[in-house]
């Protein structure tokens, strides 16, 4: 069997519906949402040469993600043991607010929305990840609830790992806590950041910090411009910041006018990094 067919056949024998569409009805939502399950030695009828053939597979998608990059192929094979491959539809969810907190994903490719919502449905977004970031950070290592929806924007694939042998694996790795210590405490100055923010700020020049921040997390050098990687609506933008439409859209037709934002034919925001720092810091 090749390994196309191997691996295509293994898919379709693992399809799962990971998709939750609607936050009010926390409905499962049959979407095609596919589980590629790791422990391929219990698989009836896959030859040792096969089995090592989807090992090698994962381990290339283990490799891409930043947090296991230079891990050693011993501490691959760890984590090979205990992992999942999910592929999500767009508007489908990872987890909802409130449900058990039992994995911790990493992205492959595709994009994830995180956001909180308060009893009236108001929307709070945390952030918007790409590939190689992965989530949840607040609340990982305690035994709860996820802090907040994990919605897919565009099709995801994600690679998902139980958070209780996540952490035996943690402890067997000093250099992989090292490296996801760093991650946290990124995260905690960005979130210092953002308070920082709000507080010594109006609302003018928070969304240009806004703007900033999102050419270092989600875009891509083009010419003078940085353009953002994913598709951002004025709402979201307003959500991320907690302020109206509204006050979002009138701030972009001021920056627009002044040169410093635009929009390409595929409907992505280019911002001009260097003005905007300009426009705020000087």
């Amino acid at each position: 069997m090749s390994v196309m067919i191997y691996i295509t056949a293994l898919w379709r024998g693992n399809v799962y519906n990971e998709g939750r569409k609607g936050q009010t009805t926390r409905m499962f939502k049959k979407r095609k949402a596919l589980m590629f399950r790791c422990q391929l030695s219990h698989v009836c009828h896959i030859s040792k040469g096969e089995n090592a053939m989807a090992n090698h597979w994962m381990k290339d998608r283990l490799k891409a993600v930043p947090l296991f990059r230079e891990l050693s192929d011993y501490e691959l094979d760890s984590l090979v043991a205990i992992s999942h491959v999910r592929v999500y539809k767009p508007r489908t969810f990872v987890f909802m607010q409130g449900d058990p907190l039992e994995r911790v994903y990493f992205i492959h490719s595709g994009t994830v929305k995180i956001y909180k919502t308060d009893f009236s449905g108001k929307e709070q977004i945390i952030s918007i990840l790409q590939t190689g970031e992965m989530f949840p950070h607040a609340g990982f290592f305690l035994k709860g609830t996820y802090p907040a929806h994990a919605e897919v924007v565009e099709e995801a694939t994600l690679i998902a790992i139980p958070i209780h042998d996540f952490e035996q694996v943690l402890m067997a790795s000093p250099e992989l806590c090292i490296k996801l210590f760093r991650v946290m405490g990124e995260k905690i100055v960005d979130l210092q950041n953002r308070l920082e923010a709000q507080v010594l700020h109006n609302t003018y020049e928070q969304i240009v910090l806004l703007l900033l921040r999102l050419t270092r997390t989600n875009a891509v050098k083009q010419g003078k411009w940085h353009r953002l990687t994913a598709h951002v609506t004025n709402r979201e933008l307003a959500n991320m910041i907690g302020t109206a439409r509204e006050t979002v859209s009138r701030t972009l037709s001021q920056l627009k006018r002044k040169g410093l934002i635009d929009v390409d034919e595929h409907g992505f925001y280019l911002i001009d990094q260097e003005g905007l720092e300009k426009e705020i810091f000087f």
